[in-house]
């Protein structure tokens, strides 16, 4: 499903996205790395992750094209096959330019494009994200840097997949190249990022995933999210599946807009966040949280609403010494 072209249907289209002048910087940036063939490129994957291995004078950059995302990751699959040869043999360097991967999502192939994969002469392989956020004095913004691991973590995982298939097996490694411009310039310099945890957290997540298919089972039968269908349709298909909005779903999700309005019509608390939902137990919607700060619904000893009922307290003690009556717009906080 096309979430994005579904959210523009519904009235709500997604806003967020990176702007066009970082996609056209950090295309400028990737295309600096991979210049001659990638000479850069591969001199910085031998200093930080394989010092020991002969200098790459050259390398074979193995055309990947193939027809739709099923031929390029076969195409990915074989070019691997070709460069890995004998472990433990001398041989050259091979970059794969945007290699195609696929994983198991759920019980559905995700199709995965990391920057770049490097066969070293000794058969493994190397995962290399390139981001545009500066290194500065050798080291660069720690929650970009996290994110760019847990991205890389999956391109693992999915090269473990393709190795597996091998056989022997070639080792994939789990120090994977980040490279970035350095300091305020364009020139790129490179860190070695340790993803393991990163992975053996994604891996548990995917083991724990509903397959697809019981997701399936769950939908009211003949619902379809077709954007081509009219706008009544199309919106009671969405209402009949469930959904929990939070803020956070602004940075993730293509139909957090629609799932918003949603939310706030019918007043539910998790607009506000999950640590207020959280706070707030029993009640779940923003009605009920009045109600029961104005001492007209709950249970006295749910603590919950006793907090509550002091926030009003508080509140109004406030307003009154400040000369203003309290009215009963609503509560400044649960404690």
């Amino acid at each position: 499903m096309d979430k994005a072209s579904l959210a523009g249907a519904l009235g709500s289209p997604a806003v967020f996205g990176q702007s066009q002048f970082a996609f056209t910087r950090g295309n400028a940036f990737e295309a600096r790395v991979k210049a001659d063939g990638g000479a850069e490129l591969l001199r910085l994957v031998h200093e930080q992750l394989d010092r020991g291995a002969e200098p790459p004078a050259a390398a074979h950059v193995p055309d990947l094209s193939a027809s739709g995302p099923e031929g390029r990751a076969a195409r990915t699959s074989l070019a691997l096959r070709e460069a890995t040869g004998t472990p433990g043999a001398p041989g050259s360097w091979t970059l794969l330019d945007h290699p195609m991967l696929a994983l198991d999502v759920a019980g559905s192939p995700a199709f995965l494009e990391p920057d770049a994969v490097v066969v070293h002469p000794d058969g493994s392989w190397t995962v290399v994200e390139i981001k545009s956020f500066p290194m500065l004095d050798g080291s660069a913004d720690p929650a970009k840097v996290g994110a760019a691991a847990r991205q890389a973590a999956v391109y693992v995982l999915a090269l473990e997949r393709v190795a597996a298939r091998l056989d022997p097996a070639p080792r994939v490694r789990h120090r994977v190249l980040l490279v970035c411009p350095k300091d305020f310039s364009n020139l790129p310099t490179a860190s070695a990022v340790d993803v393991r945890r990163q992975r053996a957290v994604t891996d548990r997540q995917l083991a724990r995933l509903t397959r697809l298919e019981d997701i399936a089972d769950t939908l009211p039968e003949g619902v379809r999210f077709s954007p081509d269908l009219p706008a009544e349709e199309l919106t009671a298909a969405v209402e009949a599946v469930p959904a929990t909005y939070a803020p956070e779903c602004l940075s993730a999700c293509e139909l957090a807009f629609h799932c918003r309005a949603r939310s706030r019509e019918t007043g539910a608390v998790t607009a506000l966040g999950r640590p207020v939902r959280a706070e707030l137990g029993g009640l779940s919607t923003v009605e009920d949280v009045l109600a029961a700060a104005r001492g007209e619904a709950g249970d006295p000893d749910d603590p919950a609403v006793a907090a509550l009922r002091r926030a009003a307290r508080l509140r109004a003690e406030a307003l009154a010494a400040a000369g203003v009556e309290a009215g009963g717009s609503g509560v400044a906080g649960c404690h």
